[in-house]
């Protein structure tokens, strides 16, 4: 089996490729770049790709003739989204490129997984949200560019699989706890939003799931981040601090109060997993395993 990773230079692409190398693939890792960059070598063949570049999709998807496309490059800055200059760059990427990508898995009869997002919702309320609820409403720029793509993969394609992660962290690149380490290490109190729900998605957990669903038929909308609790990002980092091993005070606050986002974010990123089990794919950790596991591959 033959599969195509997108965005390997990111935290789950590169996770993904390593996980299809460990099961004995053939991985095809692309990313904008020129060359791979990375923390460690991905021993996969590297193909550069702007996904915007239509025909460039078109030729390099033919010429590899992948069985699935595992689509995890992406615009994933949310508050560089809102600025005006960034606009059109994001839903290019986003939506256009992810239609572009779709289109070719059609021709070639090649199954495809979109990496997506709880921006997609509201984030209202406390009732986590169903895989298959359609009740769009996302809140910036970013959410509603991936609500695109999922609607130019849903349209586009039968043979498909929309997976929707939060609060991501991986080995291979910046996320939220590499920040709260650093900025522990450097001050003695930091101030963390208590008032955002939801859950972490290791992408080493992940990255095991969409290689299983690869190997799957079971088609559709997916809710995927790891087990142990809804959460805030203050619990998250609180947490962090204990298994770190840091005396970090940690005090928490509104979003209001927090005050520096230029998007909307979602109170409410509870994201229901039952779906995974009903089709005998495996539940991730939890998160608490997750975060110990993880911090043993990082330096701090």
């Amino acid at each position: 089996m033959k599969i195509f990773v997108t965005g390997v230079c990111g935290q789950l692409g590169h996770d993904v490729v390593k996980e299809l190398a460990s099961r004995g693939y053939d991985a095809v890792g692309s990313d904008i770049t020129e060359k791979y960059t990375g923390v460690d070598d991905i021993q996969a063949e590297y193909v550069q790709l702007d996904i915007t570049d239509k025909n460039a999709v078109d030729k390099a998807l033919k010429e590899i003739k992948p069985d699935s496309v595992v689509h995890c490059a992406a615009w994933t800055a949310v508050d560089a989204a809102e600025d005006e200059e960034n606009k059109s760059k994001v839903y290019a990427i986003n939506a256009d490129g992810t239609r572009n990508i779709a289109e070719v898995c059609k021709e070639i009869d090649c199954k495809m997984i979109y990496i997506s997002t709880d921006y997609v919702f509201d984030g209202e309320g406390v009732i986590p949200w169903k895989p298959d609820c359609k009740d769009y409403a996302p809140l910036c720029v970013y959410g509603d560019s991936k609500l695109k793509g999922e609607l130019a993969v849903s349209e586009t394609l039968e043979k498909y699989f929309i997976v929707r992660i939060a609060w991501v962290f991986g080995k291979n690149g910046n996320n939220f706890i590499k920040t709260m380490l650093r900025v522990g290490k450097k001050f003695d109190t930091v101030r963390v939003v208590n008032d955002q729900i939801g859950t972490p998605t290791y992408t080493y957990d992940l990255s095991k799931l969409l290689v299983d669903m690869c190997e799957s038929e079971k088609y559709g909308y997916y809710h995927a981040t790891n087990e142990g609790g809804y959460i805030s990002w203050y619990d998250f980092t609180k947490e962090i601090y204990r298994q770190a091993g840091y005396t970090t005070n940690v005090v928490p606050v509104t979003t209001e109060e927090y005050g520096l986002s230029k998007a909307k974010r979602p109170h409410n990123s509870r994201l229901d997993k039952s779906k995974l089990t009903e089709n005998g794919f495996a539940l991730l950790p939890t998160w608490q395993d997750a975060l110990s596991r993880y911090l043993k591959e990082i330096e701090y």
